[in-house]
């Protein structure tokens, strides 16, 4: 080894932090090429008596080096914390499977009790994966608290693999009465994809421990988050979730909304940059109402939430008494939308609460548009006549008792049928008294059933009843209908029933108090019907 070299090498050792069972080299940038060059760093391991902790984080170990150092590990029984992130600079990746192998049998040699495995920033791809794959099966990882792999580009495989490894630590460590308790667990920036994000909910699943899942920027869509929200429900004591840069939309949100109902511990949901949109917003709004007791942060910034839908979310954080920080940053609210939010925050209190709006993108320029081949029923109606026109032969007859007969059948679990038939119902609505009856009597039990489940069942529902009617944007291609007065003198109905909850009108009023084109041929009683459920927001009596 040079002489300079030598005196490098020296020079960083008399940089190293030794103390607390923990020597660390930490950033020290020294390039380890073989057995020489690591001389006098495996002194300092081996001199180190009751060594549980290695710092190796931003220095380059080549595979001789690695097999030196692994040599000195062997010893180590006590070791419990390897800190090996972004220690292969400039290594081909094909030596690092090697490299990783050695340190990992030395650490099995020593009979060594893993409680923290880091090693993020490291490219190794799926081989890399491989070359720990015995260590993780071994009973040196049946203590393991802590498994850190970030921004390792393991890809589909790498996740398939290290799964299956996980899964045969736990069934290892069952075996031996002390299963294996993860509770960290990260992973972003792997391109998992839903292949691999899937194989690591069965983990999660089986693991059944973890507190902390960081799984960011893994090209996830909706199919690999439903299986990880599934995961989770497992997983009671999860405290922090995130899942940022992923892409979530309805069915994924929706999945994640019913598996954090049945978590009590969340602390923190990163749901950032995750296409969670208006309606998944909503479906979260219901989940803040009704559960996740000790919230802090809620992130759902960039997820092209509209006004309403942000305000939602506010209304439902107000009851929270440990949440911090509410960040909807990069959505569409618009200048005015904007303004609204931050005005309702300060106006519950809790203005420091909401994080900047720098961002926002702007209203989009389609919502509440509606496509002529979307709807249900092109009929024009006016507030005058329209009331007159559902009853005028047998034919009107003969479809009441069908769409009644419908209403019988109708179940929260469908929000699309639910809502399809409601306003069919509705559309039935005539001044005449008996007909009249009929129908409030009918849009009575339905709504009922509908709104006497879960907080998210009735959100669920009652967003996509906004959306049949034009008045919210759905995802994809959604039927809508053209609205008739009769449908809205019906929802002023149910509204101030006793069944009709007050934070259920206020989700309808925040809608319905925005200028909507589906609106604007029933104007009279779309005003009506905004000024009931303001009413009903404001805990005003209501006449019936």
């Amino acid at each position: 080894m040079a002489s300079d070299d030598i005196a490098q090498l020296a020079d960083a050792l008399s940089k190293t932090h030794v103390g607390d069972g923990e020597l660390s080299y930490k950033g020290l940038g020294l390039k380890l090429d073989n057995a020489e060059s690591v001389e006098e760093l495996v002194c300092e391991i081996e001199q180190y008596h009751g060594l549980r902790a290695l710092r190796l984080e931003g220095n380059t170990v080549g595979v001789d080096a690695a097999r030196a150092i692994a040599k000195a590990l062997e010893t180590l029984c006590v070791f419990q914390r390897c800190y090996w992130s972004d220690m292969f600079t400039g290594r081909l990746r094909s030596e690092i499977p090697t490299a990783l192998r050695s340190l990992g049998s030395a650490l099995m040699s020593a009979g060594a009790r893993l409680t923290e495995l880091d090693l993020s920033d490291n490219a190794f791809g799926p081989d890399g994966v491989k070359g720990i794959e015995q260590l993780l099966k071994s009973p040196s990882c049946h203590t393991l608290r802590e498994l850190r792999l970030n921004n390792c580009g393991m890809g589909i495989g790498g996740g398939k693999i290290l799964a299956e490894a996980l899964i045969e630590c736990h069934r290892q460590s069952l075996a031996h009465g002390a299963p294996l308790k993860l509770r960290v667990f990260i992973a972003g920036r792997n391109r998992l994809e839903n292949e691999g994000a899937s194989a690591l909910a069965k983990a999660f699943q089986v693991i059944g421990s973890l507190e902390e899942v960081h799984m960011p920027q893994n090209g996830i869509n909706y199919a690999g988050v439903m299986a990880l929200a599934s995961a989770m429900r497992h997983n009671p004591e999860l405290r922090l979730l995130n899942l940022n840069d992923n892409t979530f939309t309805k069915r994924g949100t929706l999945a994640m909304a019913q598996a954090l109902r049945h978590l009590r511990n969340v602390q923190v949901i990163n749901f950032g940059d995750c296409l969670v949109r208006s309606e998944g917003a909503i479906a979260l709004a219901a989940v803040l109402r009704e559960g996740l007791p000790i919230l802090k942060e809620l992130n759902l910034s960039f997820g092209e939430i509209t006004e309403a839908a942000a305000l939602v979310v506010a209304q439902a954080v107000t009851d929270k008494p440990h949440m911090e920080k509410v960040d909807l940053n990069g959505n569409c609210l618009g200048e005015e939308g904007c303004e609204a939010l931050r005005e309702a925050m300060e106006n519950m209190d809790k203005g420091d609460m909401l994080a900047s709006l720098s961002d926002d993108e702007g209203e989009p320029d389609d919502e509440g548009e509606e496509d002529e081949d979307d709807h249900e029923n092109d009929d024009d109606y006016d507030d005058d006549d329209a009331s007159d026109d559902c009853n005028e032969d047998n034919e009107e007859v003969h479809r009441m008792d069908k769409t009644l007969l419908f209403s019988h059948q109708v179940d929260a679990s469908d929000p699309h049928k639910a809502a399809d038939v409601l306003l069919k119902i509705a559309s039935l609505y005539s001044e005449e008294p008996e007909t009249k009856s009929a129908v409030f009597e009918t849009i009575d039990a339905v709504l009922k059933k509908l709104l006497s489940g879960s907080a998210l069942q009735s959100y669920c529902f009652l967003s996509t009843l906004l959306v049949t009617m034009g008045i919210l944007k759905g995802e994809g291609k959604v039927k809508k209908v053209s609205l008739v007065p009769g449908q809205l003198l019906c929802l002023e109905h149910a509204v101030q029933q006793e069944y009709f909850p007050q934070h259920h009108a206020s989700l309808l009023y925040t809608f319905m108090s925005k200028k909507s084109e589906a609106l604007e041929s029933c104007s009279s009683a779309s005003e009506n019907l905004s000024s009931t459920l303001e009413k009903k927001c404001h805990g005003q009596r209501l006449s019936h």
